[in-house]
Parts: C-alpha cells; sequence; structure tokens
C-alpha cells in the first residue's frame, strides 16, 4: 500500500507539470519530490515519469495510474467532508481547459457568480484551442466544442452550437448578397483558423466545401475582427457572433445552409466511477448557466 502523502504529491507533480513546480506548491525542495516520486516507483515496480533534462511525462502505466489516484484522493477527500458534517461544502483546486475565445467569452464574465456559490473553492482557467489530454495534463474538466457523438470519451453536453455563414453590412452592401453555393466562387472567402473545410447541411443534405480567400490563419480571432471588419465571409458560431448578427453589424448569408447539429459544447472529464463535488458542480453550473437554448441565441 503506497503511502497516502507520496500519492498526493504525484498527484501534484502530474497537475503542475514539473517537480520544482510541485515543490513550490507544497513547500518542499524539488529533491524530496523527486526522492519521494522514486520512492513510490521502486514501491510500485514501474517507472510513472519519463523524465528529461527539461520535461517530464507520463509513461502508459503513470497514465493509468494517475486516474486512479485522483479517483481515490477525491474520494477520501469527500468521505473526510461526509465524517466532519461537511458533506455539502465544495472546495478544493478546480483544473480547467477551455477554447480560447469561448473561455473569455462565456466562461471568465460567469466566474464571480461561482466563485459566490463555492467561496473555497479555487480555479486553475487554462484557455488553449489544443485538444488537451486530460490526464497527462491533470485537468479536472475540459470544455470543447466538438463533435463527440461517436467519442469514448466521459462528456455531458452542455448546449447546442448553431454555425452560419455571415458577413459584415458593409462587405454586402459592396460586394453583394450570394443567392446560391455556386456564387461563393466570387466572395472573399475566410478559411477557418484549422484549414478545416465548412461542413454544412442544407435542403439536399450535408455539404462540404474549401473555402479560399485573401487571409490564412490560425487565430479564430482574428478571422472574427475581419469579418467584422469586412474582409468577407466566414463561418461563425452564435456564440460567437450573435450579438453582432442581432445588432446588424453582422448579416446571415445563405441562411439556407448552416453548420453541423452534430457539433456541441461538450464539458469533458476523466473516466472513472467517482465524479468530485467540485467537478459536478461546475459542470452542472455550465449547464444552468447554457441550457438546450443558450443565451447568446436569444
Amino acid at each position: 500500500m503506497a503511502n497516502l502523502a507520496d500519492l498526493e504529491i504525484f498527484a501534484r507533480v502530474v497537475a503542475s507539470g514539473s517537480m520544482s513546480a510541485a515543490g513550490r506548491e507544497l513547500g518542499l525542495q524539488p529533491a524530496i519530490i523527486s526522492k519521494r516520486i522514486k520512492r513510490l516507483e521502486e514501491r510500485l515496480g514501474t517507472r510513472l515519469f519519463q523524465r528529461t533534462t527539461r520535461h517530464i511525462s507520463l509513461t502508459e502505466a503513470g497514465e493509468g495510474f494517475h486516474a486512479r489516484v485522483v479517483a481515490a484522493l477525491a474520494g477520501l477527500e469527500d468521505a473526510e467532508a461526509f465524517i466532519s458534517g461537511k458533506s455539502g461544502e465544495v472546495r478544493g483546486r478546480l483544473k480547467i481547459s477551455a477554447p480560447t475565445s469561448f473561455g473569455r467569452m462565456h466562461i471568465a464574465p460567469h466566474l464571480k457568480s461561482f466563485f459566490d456559490l463555492y467561496p473555497d473553492l479555487k480555479v486553475q482557467l487554462i484557455l488553449t484551442d489544443k485538444f488537451q489530454d486530460l490526464v497527462a495534463e491533470g485537468l479536472d474538466v475540459a470544455i470543447r466544442i466538438a463533435d463527440l457523438e461517436d467519442s469514448s470519451l466521459v462528456a455531458r453536453r452542455l448546449a447546442p452550437v448553431k454555425r452560419v455563414l455571415c458577413a459584415s453590412a458593409d462587405y454586402v452592401v459592396a460586394r453583394g448578397v450570394p443567392k446560391t453555393i455556386a456564387d461563393l466562387d466570387k466572395h472573399a472567402c475566410i478559411p477557418a483558423h484549422n484549414n478545416a473545410h465548412w461542413n454544412l447541411i442544407g435542403p439536399d443534405g450535408p455539404i462540404s466545401l474549401k473555402p479560399e480567400g485573401p487571409l490564412a490563419t490560425n487565430s479564430s480571432e482574428v478571422i472574427r475582427e475581419t469579418v467584422l471588419a469586412g474582409l468577407g465571409i466566414a463561418l461563425r458560431s452564435t456564440w460567437d457572433v450573435g450579438a453582432e448578427l442581432r445588432s446588424g453589424n453582422l448579416v446571415r448569408v445563405l441562411p439556407q445552409l448552416a453548420g453541423s447539429s452534430k457539433v456541441g459544447l461538450y464539458a469533458l472529464y476523466p473516466s472513472r466511477q467517482y465524479l468530485p463535488a467540485k467537478v459536478r458542480v461546475f459542470i452542472d453550473f455550465l449547464a444552468d448557466l447554457y441550457g438546450p437554448t443558450p443565451y447568446w441565441d436569444l
């Protein structure tokens, strides 16, 4: 049976990304952290981390062990809270990953309300457009916009994601309104930041288009700003441009077409039977906040 403190140190190293960072958080010297990890590996008879001079990463065995250690520590935390009569309290640190633009627009503005409900929680919010490995990055929950209908990941659908073709009012006045898909060849189209096809659903079924235009960028926010400035036509989510569509600064073009309804907003968490209260309340908070008809679509 592994020492509980060693398990906590192991989990903190994974969450922080390095032994030195874990040492700072725990108030221990890196040499002590390294010694405790080595002791844990010797007790288990397997290597948990791959080490280089600048980086550590979990081995395959380490990933499986970490998922179970996190679940065990969460269960112990809940058990202690129950015994102490504080089972209704939610405390600890919650590490969250979310898409950059969505997190800035639709998570950050609501964090105060979340902290008002759960003042003993601390949140580490990481904004990135990369799909991170939940276990390897020590994440409690990841918010993702994707088609996960065929995924084996543990996920809860928080809201639908509606995507539409749109352009600025000035662009439409200057260049006209496309009437058919073929008309797009005469217009400036702004490709997605990941250069993906426009996968659309129309009256006759699914359509996949490869947009061509004057701009290529790896930033979704750059595409948003350039379509607002009148550069061309883009496929955008209503969570991103709903306010501009309502104000008339952007207008929808080819309204008979829309992005696939399979794409949704999801909360993902590591596969385990026990879901810590801190994760559950955050997911419930977002689900209640967004709902089947999100506020950005009203």
